[in-house]
């Protein structure tokens, strides 16, 4: 494996291990100012433990170390 690639490989890795501690309220709000720019009016975010996210299409988040998920759906 060159530089390069473990160099990539590393970061992503250590990225996403800060990521997985991010408190949920902070990750919810980052979720919504995207949902927001896209042009989303009706929504709703719900922050769930693991076992309550029936549905791993409507996951968006992960957050507190895995073990709660942020949930979205469309209020068309």
């Amino acid at each position: 494996m060159n530089k390069w690639t473990l160099a990539i490989l590393l970061a992503v890795l250590s990225s996403t291990a800060l990521a997985a501690a991010k408190p949920c309220e902070e990750l919810k709000q980052e979720i919504e100012v995207k949902i927001q720019a896209a042009g989303v009016a009706s929504y709703t975010l719900e922050i769930v433990p693991n076992d309550e996210a029936q549905d791993p299409n409507m996951v968006v988040g992960s957050c507190e170390g895995g073990t709660k998920k942020i949930i979205y759906q469309r209020n068309d």
